[in-house]
């Protein structure tokens, strides 16, 4: 078939053939909550598309993975669904999700060549595409511009190597003022993986290539910080929201999170903040950063994938207006108008170029909890980086081959 895509103002009328002219209902599950992307973006669709009901859930994200897994099992799964990014491949490879491509190779909208190789790596499995971002976001690092000042520190030259990082949090300690260098998420879960991968991918290890020298330097660096109070105890439970939150209130100096705390950080924190890249292993090393967020997929056995598809190229479509209205970046290449917070963005961005996917493997969970596992380990003393980044590998050498 054939996606005709017709813009009606400023809204995607998008209709195919198969369901223009009869009434149509998609369930859609997603983590946002009434106001928030999938919301909006539905009554756009409908209000443009009458004969379209869109019927919307909210899933604790925690609870997506396992509350989609029951559903498939009972016959009760929704349509389109939202998926954390290294999750698409574990249904895709169960046969869970629908291949979009056939769609895709008929679609005026959506071109797989723009979207950029990390959130167009999370979609793919084997030779299918089985979703569409609907945006992206990354990590970079948060720093107080005043706090640097006070410190005797040039606000406008950030650390921009492993070294530096350290030196600069020392700096900017002062258990005085009740004052950590820097803050960051070790916690045991897919967050602690999101933060420590790409330390390993810069120093050219990788999800399944974990017990390297760099992935060892990384951890010793993490522990050095913890161990000398540069950085809270507390950043083995707490999570990147959590961490970010002592930013804001001035009880830590830096921060390594993501665009999503901008709005809450412009409203809370009262201080010149500021943003900068990674700091890489030294100059001229590999980039590298966590690709985030999450894709929009169709289930396989949805009744409606005409229809079902016409709602995601829609939401496709409109990837220019991710950040300034969502907080998200986008996905693909595409020019957003006048960004709000344009200095964040630029370096947002230019991170979204170095941002990998987390895996894909069919397996991820299992590797990502292998992972975490030796973080924690390696990060309360129980074991040395070494030992447990070497258990970690073998776990992981199971899990893919």
């Amino acid at each position: 078939m054939t996606i005709r895509t017709i813009l009606a103002g400023t809204t995607a009328l998008i209709a195919g053939p198969a369901f223009a002219q009869e009434q149509v209902e998609l369930d859609l599950w997603t983590i946002d909550d009434p106001g928030e992307y999938h919301y909006v973006m539905a009554e756009e669709y409908m209000a443009a598309n009458p004969n379209v009901t869109i019927n919307l859930r909210t899933v604790q994200f925690q609870d997506m993975v396992n509350d989609l897994a029951r559903s498939i099992a009972t016959g009760d799964a929704p349509d389109i669904t939202y998926i954390d990014n290294p999750e698409v491949a574990l249904f895709a490879s169960r046969g869970m999700l629908m291949d979009l491509s056939p769609y895709i190779a008929e679609s005026d909208v959506v071109n797989v060549d723009d979207i950029f190789p990390g959130p167009l790596a999370s979609v793919t499995y084997e030779d299918g595409i089985y979703g569409l971002p609907r945006g992206a976001n990354t990590i970079a690092l948060y720093y107080n511009a005043d706090l640097f000042r006070a410190a005797g520190l040039d606000p406008d030259a950030p650390p921009t190597t492993w070294d530096a990082l350290y030196e600069t949090a020392q700096t900017l300690t002062n258990p005085d003022e009740n004052i950590y260098g820097i803050a960051f998420s070790a916690k045991n879960s897919e967050e602690g993986t999101f933060q420590f991968l790409p330390w390993v991918q810069m120093t050219g290890g990788n999800f399944d290539n974990i017990a390297t020298d760099g992935a060892e330097r990384a951890l010793n660096l993490w522990k050095q910080m913890i161990d000398e109070r540069l950085a809270s105890p507390d950043t083995l439970i707490r999570s990147q929201w959590d961490s970010t939150g002592t930013f804001n209130a001035g009880s830590a100096a830096m921060v390594i999170s993501g665009p999503w705390e901008i709005p809450r950080m412009s409203q809370d924190a009262d201080f010149d903040w500021r943003v900068a890249l990674l700091p890489v292993p030294e100059e001229g090393a590999e980039r590298a950063s966590a690709l985030g967020e999450g894709d929009n997929v169709i289930l396989a056995n949805t009744d409606q994938p005409d229809a079902a598809f016409a709602f995601l190229e829609f939401l496709y479509g409109d990837m220019d207006r991710v950040w300034n209205d969502f907080g998200y970046l986008p996905a693909s290449n595409v020019e957003v108008v006048d960004p709000k917070y344009p200095e964040a963005y630029a370096v947002f961005e230019e991170s979204m170029k170095y941002a990998r996917t987390r895996g894909p493997s069919p397996e991820w969970p299992r590797i990502s909890g292998a992972i975490q596992t030796a973080i924690q380990s390696a990060l309360t003393g129980q074991q040395t980086p070494a030992d447990a980044l070497a258990e970690a590998q073998d776990t992981i050498s199971d899990v893919v081959n």
